[in-house]
């Protein structure tokens, strides 16, 4: 006997009483049956409700041929009247998301002429795939589309057409459909085939907001939120933004321009580093040009600055130079060799005395080492490959 479906007769309903039918334990919990409920059960991409029933906690609902079992960690009298509550956020939440998307779809499908192929809701965003190559600029029209809509607050319409009626609606589906089939209509917007919970005006969505727009399979993939969820997300970004506008004492709307004008500024003073740095390592070298073999220990570099300043050494003075960076017990460091000879035998050494990783090939290796500077010197001291240490 199948479970009488309060959902659909009042979406809003938000507390109700039932018979239980049957509870019998499984995997996850009980399973308990009822003669009517009003806990909408996963399916269609959206999640199912929660809440509970007679005071247990309802974790996860399904259905299986009409009937609808609700998942509880305990067990319920069988025979006995619940009152089963729902989670009222979270099913509002879930109405507004899932609206959202048919309003938005619907606009999208119409005015690309594709369909909705992949449809996921979230925990914190709902993502749809289209088979068409949608633009972010012709998404954001259509968020514009979607949002009129929303404003206009027109009746959700929804209804069990006849099979005559059904053939002449032209609505959405993803696949072809035997039996009632229940029909979901955003005036202005969108008629599809669908079993989900919705609101019962489209005003009640509150808001649909598209977060991104990225290139999937044959088509896109949307990420977008809707309502409250809208709200607390463009209120994050809001608040963030306000604290970069703190920071670089500009106002809100001003960021961006402020953002931009720093990112010129630090490139400029990257170029200068740069400069710079090879200003000062090729002082280095030459005042150090007659060291055949040079160790070379300086304060923390990037590891490509590293390896810049061990190939500048190493030409000025045609051998090998050792070049670490870093402090305390942590280095980076750079081999080379002016006549490319190899460092196979060197670097293992290295790598095994001074707790290091890191390798290379044809007169060049790199790597860091857990050693402090005492150690480093003492190391090359040992292998008597080093004429000259700089610091």
């Amino acid at each position: 006997m199948e479970t009488e479906k309060l959902y659909y007769a009042d979406p809003f309903l938000k507390e109700f009483t039932a018979v239980v039918l049957s509870c019998d334990a499984g995997k996850d919990g009980f399973q308990v049956v009822l003669d009517r409920t009003a806990f909408y059960p996963e399916g269609g991409g959206q999640p199912a409700d929660h809440g509970s029933l007679g005071g247990v906690a309802v974790t996860d609902v399904h259905e299986k041929d009409g009937v609808i079992f609700h998942t509880c960690p305990l067990s319920v009298e069988i025979g006995a009247r619940v009152t089963g509550v729902l989670d009222w956020d979270r099913r509002f939440d879930h109405m507004q998301q899932h609206s959202g998307e048919h309003i938005l779809s619907g606009i999208l499908c119409e005015n690309h002429h594709c369909d909705n192929v992949g449809f996921h809701m979230g925990a914190d965003m709902v993502t749809i795939d289209y088979n068409a190559d949608i633009s972010w600029e012709q998404a954001l029209a259509a968020e514009a589309a979607a949002n009129a809509v929303i404003y206009a607050d027109a009746p959700v319409e929804i209804a069990f057409p006849s099979r005559e009626a059904l053939g002449e609606l032209p609505y959405r589906s993803k696949k072809e459909l035997t039996g009632r089939v229940r029909i979901v209509t955003f005036p202005a917007a969108d008629c599809c085939a669908c079993c989900g919970t919705h609101v019962l005006r489209a005003g009640q969505v509150g808001l649909v907001k598209i977060l991104s727009c990225q290139k999937f399979r044959e088509g896109v993939r949307l990420e977008i939120v809707c309502g409250q969820r809208a709200l607390r997300y463009l209120s994050a970004v809001y608040d963030q933004d306000r604290s970069i506008a703190q920071q670089l004492s500009v106002k809100p709307v001003e960021t961006l321009a402020a953002v931009e004008r720093l990112s010129a500024e630090l490139s400029a003073l990257k170029i200068r580093e740069a400069e710079l740095e090879t200003q000062v390592f090729s002082h280095i070298a030459l005042e150090n040009a007659h060291c055949k073999h040079a160790l070379v220990i300086q304060p923390p570099l990037r590891p490509d600055s590293v390896r810049k300043l061990a190939d500048t050494v190493a030409r000025a003075s045609g051998g090998l130079a050792a070049v670490f960076a870093g402090e305390g017990d942590h280095y980076t460091y750079a081999l080379v060799r002016a006549d490319g000879g190899d460092l196979t035998a060197l670097v293992k050494a290295l790598n095994q005395a001074l707790n290091g990783r890191g390798g290379g090939r044809g007169g060049f290796a790199q790597g860091s080492v857990q050693s402090d500077k005492t150690a480093i010197e003492a190391f090359f001291r040992e292998q008597g490959e080093i004429s000259c240490a700089i610091t």
